[in-house]
C-alpha cells in the first residue's frame, strides 16, 4: 500500500521561506559565556535525630607530589598502580578543609576552627550563622589548618562568646613543644579551655572519642541524637583512596606513623561493621562519607540522602 502525501502551495512556500531563516539564524554567533571556573557550595546541611549538622568548607587547594604525602613505605610503582585504579593522578591532589558544625537544639558547637578565621566565618556565615552565635569551639587536634582560625588578623579572639574544648593529652602535648601555632593561637586562651578525655562529653549527644597517632592527642567526636550517629572524623584518615583503601601506608602528618594506621584501622572497621556515616575533615566536599570493607582495606561510598530524611 502506498500513500501519497501533498502539499497546498501556501504551505509548501511557508516551509521554503523559513529553510533561509533557519538556516540565518544557526549561523548567527551569540557572545560566550564568561568562564566562571570551578566552584562549590560553602556549605553543606544533614540532619542527625534532632541535631543539624552542618560542614564548612573552609578552603580547598591544590597539592603537588601526593606521594611525598601518602604511602611513604610503599615504592612509586604500587602508588601509581592504586592511584591509576581509582583515577587519581599522581602529580597532584586536592585538599579540602572542613569544619563542622552542630546544632543541637540549645547550643551551636563548631568543630575546629580552618586556615584562618576568613575561611571559616564566611562559610559560616553563608550557612546562616554568625561567629558570636557559637556557643563552643572544639579542637579536635593542634595542627595549624585546625587552629589557624581560633583568632582574626588582629589577634583577637574570632568566637568571643564561645567556651573552648580540646583533649587534655593533645593540650599538654603541645603545650610542651616550641611551636609557633601554638603559641598565637592556643596559648593565648589555655585558661578558658575545658579538657576532655576519652568518653567525655562536650555537650550531651556530643562525646570524645580517642583517635591517638595522627596528633599525640587527636580526638574524634561522636554525635548522636535520637538513635542516628555520626563520627566527625578530624585527621584520622586524610584522603579517600591512600588512606582508606590502604589504612598502613605512612602519611607524613601523622606523628606516630604506628598507631595512625592502627588507629585508622580500629575506627574505619567499626564505622563499617555499624554502617556509621562520618565527617573527614580532609574527605572530598562536602566531607561526609560512609564505609564499606573491601579486599583488606576499606572504600569511601560518598553520602547521598541517608541523613536527609
Amino acid at each position: 500500500m502506498s500513500h501519497q502525501i501533498t502539499l497546498s502551495r501556501r504551505a509548501a512556500l511557508t516551509g521554503a521561506a523559513a529553510l533561509p531563516l533557519a538556516a540565518a539564524t544557526a549561523t548567527v554567533g551569540r557572545a560566550g559565556a564568561a568562564m566562571q571556573g570551578v566552584a562549590m557550595s560553602p556549605f553543606n546541611r544533614v540532619k542527625v535525630g534532632a541535631f543539624e549538622v552542618t560542614t564548612l568548607l573552609a578552603g580547598t587547594r591544590a597539592v603537588e607530589g601526593p606521594h611525598n604525602i601518602f604511602g611513604l613505605n610503599v615504592d612509586a610503582d604500587e602508588f601509581a598502580a592504586v592511584s591509576a585504579q581509582a583515577n587519581l593522578p599522581t602529580d597532584v591532589s586536592q585538599f579540602f578543609f572542613t569544619p563542622t558544625v552542630v546544632n543541637t537544639g540549645s547550643e551551636l558547637v563548631l568543630f575546629d576552627t580552618g586556615l584562618s578565621a576568613a575561611g571559616t566565618t564566611s562559610a559560616l556565615e553563608a550557612a546562616g550563622y554568625a561567629a558570636d552565635q557559637v556557643d563552643a569551639v572544639v579542637i579536635t587536634h593542634m595542627h595549624g589548618d585546625h587552629i589557624g582560625g581560633m583568632t582574626t588578623e588582629d589577634g583577637s579572639a574570632t568566637y568571643a562568646n564561645a567556651r573552648l574544648v580540646t583533649g587534655r593529652a593533645e593540650f599538654d602535648a603541645w603545650a610542651k613543644a616550641d611551636n609557633d601555632n601554638f603559641k598565637a593561637k592556643i596559648a593565648p586562651f589555655a585558661d578558658q579551655f575545658t579538657f576532655l578525655e576519652d568518653g567525655g562529653d562536650v555537650a550531651s549527644g556530643l562525646t570524645a572519642m580517642a583517635a591517638f597517632g595522627h596528633t599525640p592527642g587527636h580526638m574524634t567526636y561522636m554525635v548522636e541524637s535520637d538513635g542516628t550517629q555520626l563520627i566527625l572524623g578530624a585527621d584520622f584518615a586524610n584522603h579517600y583512596v591512600w588512606s582508606l583503601a590502604h589504612p598502613d601506608w605512612e602519611v607524613k602528618f601523622d606523628m606516630d606513623k604506628a598507631a595512625a594506621a592502627a588507629t585508622r584501622r580500629r575506627m574505619l572497621d567499626m564505622m563499617a561493621t555499624d554502617k556509621t556515616a562520618f565527617v573527614g575533615y580532609h574527605m572530598p566536599w562536602p566531607g561526609i562519607g560512609y564505609v564499606d570493607k573491601r579486599d583488606g582495606g576499606f572504600a569511601y561510598v560518598p553520602h547521598s540522602y541517608q541523613l536527609m530524611l
